[in-house]
């Protein structure tokens, strides 16, 4: 991925010295405005950036101002930058589990008439309600993303439908001496939320009211406990589970040390690139569910693109943003980056049949796919779901469901934005 390493260096001195980017690109050097887009690091995101530039014909210039890698560094900047409203902040790439706690602060401009109808046209229900707070629309969806079931097919002729039918086949894998486990993340960490929060919903519960207020933790919540202590204890996990994270769990497939593997899509490129072989052997199917005749409700991952409270040129940044997450754009990514589009009809474009081998299950669990729940007190729920729920051998579905309910409820109550 191209970089501009001025402005870059730019963004980074003004962040050091917490002062606004004014000099990094403001339009006050005659040329037109420009728009600093704040967003962690996507390969050939630059093209994107050019050929909106392009477009634009002269009226703004995008800037891309490349944040960190990890998602904990860039929601660091982005909150410093906006609690003291630097007016140099334009468009910000967020992940989904941030859109309520923005909008909640007042720190990115709600989507109306007809740049909100634009934004909905085509999308998936899932990553758009990902983007709302309180009803309204704060976020366009970028890209979107969802767990897989990833299985060996010369151990796994079918893939199974349920987990208790996945442990099965373990088991008997295990009795034969043969790859068996079911590799997944189950490290403290988001991971381990995500889990958590597929099985809630798959079983039809939730963790939180609707207006994010109020933990409510019922019995769909306690039986998705119930999953994972059943996983964690049923023999069929690796030795690290209670510590493995996505690239831990992606590498041990990999090296042939499971039967099953639940992820997301991007283990599937890096298959192909490291391990061919297991590749040709792997095949995917939709997320297990809990009972044969319901189909699991699977959590989005992915990022949502606002506009900035105290951008100068508002208008201009909604403009932007429509043109940096249309249709065609997405299917660049989606081809040249590894994002799942958010917008439904670009999943049916001939060029995706490659790129996306596996685009109709992606699809599939799209139309239904749940967000994380929505409060702006998400972090502060995340830190303690994580922390009570690992590791998953020790969980207690019953005393869990009441102490998790109390602690999430804390959370939620806390006042003010995480530093």
């Amino acid at each position: 991925m191209a970089r501009n390493t001025s402005r870059l260096g730019c963004a980074l001195a003004a962040f050091a010295l917490l002062t606004p980017l004014a000099a990094c690109g403001s339009g006050d050097d005659g040329g037109p405005p420009k728009l600093n887009l704040y967003q962690f690091p996507v390969e050939n995101m630059q093209t994107v950036i050019d050929n909106c530039n392009q477009a634009a014909a002269g009226r703004y210039e995008i800037v891309y101002q490349v944040l960190p890698r990890a998602a904990d560094d860039q929601r660091v900047q982005m909150v410093r930058r906006l609690a003291a409203e630097d007016d140099s902040m334009d468009i910000l790439g967020l992940d989904v589990t941030w859109t309520q706690e923005f909008a909640s602060a007042d720190w990115i401009r709600e989507f109306t008439g007809a740049d909100k109808t634009e934004v909905e046209q085509g999308t998936l229900a899932g990553p758009l309600a990902s983007a709302t707070y309180e009803g309204k629309l704060f976020a366009a969806p970028n890209n979107t993303n969802v767990q897989l079931l990833w299985y060996r097919k010369s151990l796994v002729p079918a893939p199974p439908k349920t987990w208790d039918e996945m442990i099965q086949q373990a088991l008997q894998l295990k009795s034969q001496g043969k790859p068996y486990r079911i590799l997944t993340m189950g490290a403290q960490y988001e991971g381990l939320v995500v889990l958590f929060n597929t099985l809630v919903a798959t079983a039809g519960g939730r963790v939180v009211s609707d207006d994010g207020k109020t933990a409510v933790m019922d019995a769909g919540a306690t039986r998705a406990l119930q999953q994972m202590r059943t996983l964690a204890t049923a023999g069929v996990t690796s030795p690290s589970f209670s510590n493995q994270i996505e690239d831990d769990v992606r590498l041990a497939f990999q090296n042939g040390d499971g039967a099953f593997e639940l992820n997301w899509p991007f283990v599937y490129p890096s298959m192909q690139n490291d391990a061919p072989e297991v590749a040709q052997d792997t095949g995917w199917a939709r997320f297990p569910a809990l009972d044969a005749n319901t189909p699991s409700k699977v959590t989005i991952g992915g990022s949502n693109l606002a506009v900035s409270a105290f951008s100068k040129h508002p208008d201009l940044a909604f403009e932007a943003v429509k043109c940096l997450r249309n249709a065609a754009n997405q299917k660049y990514l989606a081809i040249n980056a590894g994002q799942p589009p958010s917008i439904e009809s670009v999943y049916a474009e001939p060029e995706m049949a490659e790129a996306y081998p596996m685009r109709d299950a992606i699809l599939d669990e799209l139309k239904d796919a749940v967000p994380r729940p929505l409060t702006p007190a998400y972090q502060n729920v995340s830190t303690v779901v994580s922390e009570r729920l690992s590791p998953p051998a020790s969980i207690d579905p019953a005393a869990d469901t009441g102490g998790l309910k109390q602690a999430i409820q804390d959370a939620i109550d806390s006042k003010g934005v995480l530093p």
